[in-house]
């Protein structure tokens, strides 16, 4: 059973359900995963050299969502990555959105998204800049997870940082020493502060009651490959991969 058959078998339904809450982003997507290798407008034309033989193959979409896509795309990503690892010890820092903002992400995402974008980025540039062992300004690898492993919708960032800062006046690397990076409730603190304001600022209408403790969470993760392998596995697929549906049994 494919994900791409369940969706073209009940979109009817689907449509009618979840109207109201659709995006254009998801109407795209949707588009495209059912036009994925079977919209023969779209078609790659192949040709022997050694004789007259031709052949016409449907594009495939490309989507991020598409089950069929994005297999070699997740492997480019991480090999892409591991390419980029330095020889340093690594940190995975992950700010997490607090359960009452994931309704109002629900219906502006993209605005919300780039909002934790660069808040979290702000706040760890910050924290590296003030730190002692640090006190530099440092890079990083951000990736977005929308959903936890049970797919409930569950909005965090994740970020690889590697240990060390780079000063620019004198073009050194400062490297940073031990297992312990920033302090997560002061990150927490920050963040929540931060991204109020921030979401305040766009004019977005926010619950009236929010919870004072928000999550941050930083921890140590060694040479860093484990944790890129670990984010790669969620980044090109979409919530439910085709490996992961048993049947479909009266709609269910």
């Amino acid at each position: 059973m494919m994900f791409i058959e369940l969706l073209r078998d009940h979109l009817d339904d689907f449509n009618q359900a979840y109207d109201g809450q659709m995006t254009s982003s998801m109407r795209q997507a949707i588009f495209a995963m059912l036009n994925c290798r079977s919209n023969t407008e779209r078609t790659s034309h192949w040709a022997c050299r050694s004789c007259t033989h031709t052949a016409d193959f449907p594009l495939s979409c490309g989507h991020r969502s598409c089950p069929q896509c994005q297999h070699k795309t997740t492997t480019d990503w991480l090999n892409k990555q591991q390419a980029k690892l330095l020889p340093v010890e690594y940190y995975m820092v992950t700010f997490t959105l607090p359960y009452e903002l994931r309704n109002v992400t629900k219906h502006q995402p993209e605005m919300m998204y780039q909002a934790m974008f660069s808040v979290a980025s702000s706040v760890l540039k910050d924290f590296a800049k003030n730190s002692k062992q640090i006190g530099g300004e440092i890079g990083f690898t951000g990736v977005l997870h929308t959903h936890n492993r049970r797919r409930d919708f569950h909005p965090h960032i994740h970020f690889i940082i590697p240990a060390g800062s780079f000063d620019k006046a004198k073009k050194q690397w400062r490297k940073h020493k031990g297992k312990y990076l920033f302090n997560a409730f002061n990150l927490a603190k920050v963040w929540r502060a931060r991204l109020l304001v921030y979401l305040t600022k766009l004019s977005l209408i926010l619950p009236t009651s929010i919870t004072k403790k928000w999550v941050v969470n930083c921890q140590h993760v060694g040479k860093g490959l484990s944790a890129l392998k670990y984010l790669s596995r969620y980044l090109y697929r979409g919530v439910l991969p085709d490996k992961n549906i048993v049947s479909n049994i009266d709609g269910q």
